[in-house]
């Protein structure tokens, strides 16, 4: 399999898991700080990084670079509450 193959692969598979996610939300099926919808920004963003950036677009490799690093602290954040709301 060639490189630009697999990374067009890796492009669409995060422009679904991005769609997912923002599906899920909008319909209300996730809450924001889900892990589930946190963890499809963080493969989206990932997989398009790898793509923009091999094919130049670094605009778009940049914003996935934000987006996942807000995937990737609200997943600490969310992981870091103590499970009876209490500081």
């Amino acid at each position: 399999m060639s490189t630009s193959l697999l990374v067009d692969i890796f492009g669409w598979i995060g422009a679904v898991a991005l769609l997912v996610a923002y599906a899920l939300v909008s319909r209300k099926r996730l809450e924001g700080d889900s892990t589930l919808y946190q963890v499809l920004n963080l493969i989206g963003s990932v997989t398009l990084m790898i793509n923009g950036f091999f094919y130049g677009a670094y605009p778009s490799g940049f914003l996935n670079v934000i987006w996942g690093s807000v995937a990737l602290y609200t997943l600490w954040t969310v992981r870091s509450k103590p499970l009876n709301g209490s500081s």
